[in-house]
């Protein structure tokens, strides 16, 4: 009888527990797997909402978009609104006394827009305002989460007609990437996710920038653990600027380019795919990082239709051979990188896993057209 009791509490526990797992795997389910917003192309401009029971969905009408995919290396110049501050510190006045001028007052991830008014637009033009100021009181505007406030501080005599206010900043982000397609109009879009600031991890308000021609010098190969990445030079000069960069997002850079640009694409434009057609198997990744454009074999593991990083919304792997001799996976300066599947863009590689660089993370295609638009 005892034993008979011991069965039936397992069995409810069991009972418990399969019910509890079954809720957490349905919510798991309707958030991962069901998409909240479903976009079709059968027109522009209408949107419905479907009831399915368990959840609604927004399903949106838009126009079918075609674009020339990308997979070339390009060089990456952002200028940042105003000066970013990166940090502040201590300085050493002439009395000898560490001083901290601007702490608490300006904060690391503020844009220094304006002092008593001037416009500052690099360091160099911060560096005359306080040297001209010197130590009397000086108002910085500032821009702070998209909020513009006026601070006052005082700058610190360091050495004869030297002053100095404590701040670490930075005026412009440069780098290589991979251009991800070029749309009917030469608008383009690249990189597959936004330009942080290295030191602060924010995405960096850009004020303009441009693409530029770029050469592979090396290609360090990913190990388990070590990130590999893409070494360049890049060619700052007029007459090999490839486009202009608008805006800095998120889900990557965008702006105009030239025919200059398109006639380096070989391929033929391809139509954008909606992410609910996207399926688990076999895609290509376009890529230029052998010194010729050409599809790279992957495997589409897992689509996660709601993930809330726009830059993680499916995982793949890496299954080309040579891709896999040539850079190990995924490496830095790949990312853009068009991902195709049946003749359709479906995404763009963004991150790699530090711990297996055969497998990185993507972004789908409609998430980046829809975001440049």
């Amino acid at each position: 009888m005892y034993r008979l009791k011991i069965y039936r509490v397992c069995l409810i526990i069991a009972l418990i527990f399969s019910i509890l797992l079954l809720f957490f795997y349905s919510e798991w389910y309707l958030d991962t797997q069901i998409p909240d917003v479903i976009r079709v192309g059968m027109g522009e401009g209408e949107e419905h909402t479907l009831d399915l029971g368990i959840k609604e969905v927004s399903v949106q009408v838009v126009e079918k978009r075609r674009v020339v995919p990308g997979g070339i290396p390009i060089g990456i110049y952002l200028e940042t609104q105003g000066v970013y501050v990166v940090g502040t510190g201590e300085v050493e006045a002439l009395d000898g006394l560490n001083y901290e001028p601007a702490y608490q007052v300006v904060q690391a991830g503020d844009y220094i827009l304006a002092v008593n008014g001037r416009r500052v637009s690099d360091k160099d033009d911060l560096i005359t305002c306080i040297q001209a100021n010197q130590s009397d009181i000086m108002i910085l505007k500032l821009m702070r989460n998209s909020e513009v406030i006026q601070v006052r501080l005082n700058a610190v005599q360091t050495k004869e007609e030297d002053y100095k206010l404590g701040i670490w900043v930075k005026d412009d982000i440069q780098g290589i990437g991979t251009l991800t397609y070029i749309t009917e109009d030469m608008r383009f879009g690249a990189l597959g996710h936004g330009i942080t600031d290295p030191d602060t991890g924010e995405l960096l308000e850009a004020s303009g920038g441009s693409l530029y021609d770029t050469s592979i010098l090396e290609i360090v190969r990913g190990e388990r653990g070590t990130p590999g990445e893409i070494s360049g030079m890049i060619t700052y000069s007029d007459r090999h600027v490839k486009g202009s960069i608008t805006s800095n997002t998120s889900a990557g850079i965008y702006g105009v380019t030239d025919q200059g640009l398109r006639s380096e694409l070989t391929g033929e434009p391809a139509e954008v795919a909606f992410k609910q057609e996207i399926k688990q198997g076999r895609a290509y990744i376009r890529s230029a990082i052998s010194g010729e454009l050409r599809n790279y074999e992957v495997n589409i593991q897992e689509i996660r239709l709601n993930e809330n990083d726009v830059n993680k919304g499916m995982i793949f792997q890496v299954t080309d051979p040579e891709l896999l001799r040539l850079t190990g996976g995924v490496i830095q300066g790949m990312s853009g990188s068009p991902i195709l599947q049946n003749g359709k863009l479906i995404g763009a590689v963004t991150h790699v896993f530090v711990n297996d660089p055969t497998r990185g993370y993507g972004i789908f295609a409609e998430t980046m057209i829809s975001t440049g638009e």
